[in-house]
């Protein structure tokens, strides 16, 4: 019988997405610009124009994907699914309307499926990388899904 949870690593070299809404796109810049050192150490990526700031104002490599209005958002979300992100700082800007608030809600709800450690703040962004798990590698539990999904079928065809 097929476990309700499988048992996912963090690698010690996390994959990190770095989002920010317009309104906090300098104080994700500035957090990453006092926090260089550790950040090197990561495979960085993030959406659109933030990916580009980022890598102008500190000179860190940051893979970027589209903008998220322009379904960056979705390709992050996408990585985390495809085990290629494994960490999510995003410092959203909770006093600004966001049009691609969908988008957002996704992204969180699919890190929240996955179990990812997600900040969307600079003090949970300060706790979560100054964490001795930033330097080892952390196995967590995610759901089966492909047993789930064959009970779900197999549900599905009883009831026809």
């Amino acid at each position: 019988m097929e476990r309700d949870y499988i048992t996912l690593t963090i690698g010690k070299q996390k994959n990190i997405a770095l989002i920010a809404h317009d309104g906090k796109k300098s104080d994700l810049i500035r957090w990453c610009q006092d926090n260089y050192e550790i950040l090197k150490g990561h495979f960085l990526c993030g959406t659109g124009t933030t990916a580009r700031m980022i890598t102008d104002s500190t000179g860190l490599p940051v893979k970027g994907y589209n903008s998220g209005p322009l379904g960056g958002d979705q390709q992050i979300g996408a990585k985390i699914v495809e085990g290629k992100v494994d960490f999510v700082i995003f410092f959203s800007d909770p006093l600004t309307a966001a049009p691609h608030d969908p988008d957002v809600k996704a992204l969180l709800r699919i890190a929240q499926v996955y179990d990812i450690p997600i900040a969307n703040n600079k003090a949970t962004a300060d706790f979560l990388i100054h964490s001795k798990l930033m330097e080892e590698s952390y196995d967590h539990d995610v759901i089966n899904f492909h047993k789930n999904i064959s009970e779900r079928a197999s549900n599905m065809q009883g009831g026809n």
